[in-house]
């Protein structure tokens, strides 16, 4: 600059943002990843997250990439789909999620989402306005923490119960619903928890949720991953109790998270998110408005919140997913073999087994449950066996860096002195794993 002054600009980067990216899965992980040793030549075991795609038993199945490159040699995808995404896609996930609810879904229920993220991004975006909150689990999916976070919508958590089969603490959330809450999010099956409701509870999470005014927005994307005696139940199936928006993908169920192809779904049998004047709700009368009816006065879904509008408008200003992926959909959907999901559940299932048998004879750590769901298991550190550990962060770190074992820390998904641990992995990579967290117990427990 001349006369060696310096030029003040007039942009900075955003702060928030960066406070939003630190409570991410990924923000975490990657500062494990970096405390690996590098004189440590084994391999790494990544237990940490859930993308079991790089090991060979979970590869997806060849109808998928018969479908990707079909789409593309075709020549007929590569220009921009519509903002809600192509129709045949949204006809096939409609066809395709109507087969476990007792209605049938239109393809205008259906708004194509690059992955399940997207999504969550969306509906955080739709529903932020001054002063409102959403009601989040804890332990859950950061990433949530995350959106609200970067869009100034406030979080109150409520407590998913161990001793309870990680059911939802139903009297907190009425505790922390206030005239300003617009939504509850539940994850089933649970991620981090590896849960899966039953009917009986999920009904009671609609009709509670009907009680205070707000929507429930249910993350389905480990939708039947189940493994254990619980069925999988969609939360959709109680549509006509309250509105309910379902997000899911195919990234868990055919193993291909970086092929980014989610849904936003409105299960919505009372039109409450589509019609802005009287409908009809079922009840005694033959039409009501839902603001007398259903909804408390200034609760959240007051009729000129315009909710199916405003998530179309925010697809209008989003990027979409790559159109030769959902030109693929239809295929992927309705020609995929059922002995590949019963594999992926037959090798879930063992790895199920391996975790909670290996976990006991592991002192350090308690495991409340046996996961029946998803690709995780919640357990408990007691600190008081290990003798230079303060926290799980600590443990984590040290972890990685000692045995090459990536673990998250519970705090990552509100939990302290938890760890979230990832099962779904090959079968011996897994034992080698556990081996290793009990080799490190050893040389960390306080001696009698």
């Amino acid at each position: 600059m001349e006369n060696g002054s310096k030029k003040r600009w007039g942009f900075q980067g955003n702060q928030e943002l960066k406070k939003a990216a630190a409570i991410t899965i990924r923000g975490v992980l990657n500062t494990l990843l970096s405390n690996l040793s590098e004189e440590d030549q084994r391999p790494v075991i990544p237990l940490g997250h859930g993308d079991p795609s790089a090991f060979p038993c979970f590869r997806t199945t060849p109808v998928a990439e018969d479908a990707i490159v079909d789409a593309v040699r075709s020549a007929n995808f590569n220009s921009y789909a519509p903002t809600v995404g192509l129709l045949p896609a949204r006809r096939a996930v409609a066809e395709y999620l109507s087969g476990d609810l007792p209605y049938q879904l239109s393809p205008d229920d259906i708004y194509l989402t690059i992955g399940c993220t997207q999504a969550i991004e969306i509906m955080i975006q739709v529903l932020a306005r001054p002063g409102a909150n959403i009601l989040l689990p804890r332990p859950g999916f950061p990433f949530y923490e995350a959106q609200t976070a970067a869009k100034n919508l406030e979080a109150r958590h409520f407590d998913l119960l161990p001793d309870q089969d990680w059911e939802v603490d139903l009297e907190a959330v009425k505790a922390l619903a206030d005239e300003n809450t617009v939504a509850i999010v539940i994850i089933n099956p649970g991620n981090p928890s590896g849960s899966v409701f039953t009917y009986e509870h999920l009904k009671k999470v609609a009709e509670t949720a009907r009680e205070l005014g707000i929507m429930v927005i249910s993350d389905e994307v480990y939708g039947q991953l189940a493994f254990g005696s619980k069925p999988f139940v969609p939360m959709g199936v109680f549509g006509s109790i309250v509105p309910i928006v379902t997000v899911g993908s195919i990234s868990k169920r055919w193993v291909v998270p970086g092929w980014r192809l989610g849904w936003l779904v409105t299960n919505d049998l009372n039109g409450i998110l589509h019609k802005m004047d009287s409908i009809n709700i079922g009840g005694d009368k033959p039409s009501q408005l839902v603001s007398d009816s259903i909804l408390h006065p200034g609760v959240g879904l007051c009729l000129s919140d315009r909710v199916v509008e405003s998530i179309i408008s925010c697809l209008d200003i989003s990027t979409d997913p790559a159109t030769f992926i959902q030109a693929a959909v239809p295929e992927i959907l309705e020609k995929t073999k059922e002995d590949f999901f019963s594999n992926t559940i037959s090798i879930l299932r063992k790895c199920t087994d391996i975790i909670y048998d290996g976990l006991k004879d592991i002192p350090c750590i308690i495991c409340p449950h046996k996961p029946e769901g998803s690709m995780f298991v919640m357990v408990k550190l007691n600190l008081s066996l290990l003798k230079d550990i303060n926290d799980d962060v600590e443990f984590c770190m040290k972890l990685s860096k000692e045995e090459s074992v990536i673990v998250l820390p519970g705090v990552a998904v509100g939990m302290k002195n938890w760890l979230r641990v990832t099962f779904a992995i090959d079968p011996p990579s897994l034992e080698d794993g556990l081996g290793r967290i009990k080799a490190f117990y050893h040389r960390h427990a306080k001696k009698e």
